[in-house]
């Protein structure tokens, strides 16, 4: 049988107020896997991936991102065919974006709408490697104000 933790021990475990974690159930945002509430003196008992889905919500909260982005986050990620211990959430506080590897990061808000990134340390990196095929030499330079000399 599957391990199920209580709202108590959630709240405590996640951070959460008990009004969050119950409002969470009533709007069918995040209900408990185990076992929904049944009427008043019912208990509410939830599994791991529940916690964990709590937890990422709590991390967003607590970083400024507003519940109703929060939404449109899960939403996503329900159709999402990616492993979640390789995804990253990241947010300038308007626009929500998850990366999931150096090559793809896609714009939540937009409903996954492809953007770029560009890792200026592999560009400096293949750069370097260019120059190497060239028999040229290239070093960053703290004296020079570009920040670059090239040497042939």
């Amino acid at each position: 049988m599957e391990q199920g933790y209580s709202s108590r021990s959630i709240c405590n475990i996640i951070g959460l107020t008990y009004k969050q974690l119950d409002y969470y159930a009533r709007t069918n945002f995040i209900i408990p896997s185990i076992q929904i509430a049944d009427g008043y003196g019912s208990r509410r008992l939830y599994n791991f991936n529940d916690a964990l889905q709590l937890k990422v919500v709590k991390k967003l909260l607590d970083t400024g991102v507003s519940l109703q982005k929060i939404r449109k986050i899960k939403k996503y990620l329900e159709g999402f065919n990616y492993k979640l211990q390789n995804v990253t959430i990241l947010s300038d506080g308007s626009r929500v974006y998850l990366c999931t590897s150096a090559k793809e990061v896609y714009d939540v808000m937009q409903m996954g709408q492809g953007v770029f990134a560009l890792a200026l340390g592999k560009v400096l990196r293949d750069l370097q490697d260019d120059f190497k095929k060239y028999e040229l030499r290239c070093e960053i330079s703290e004296e020079n104000p570009e920040g670059w000399r090239f040497e042939l």
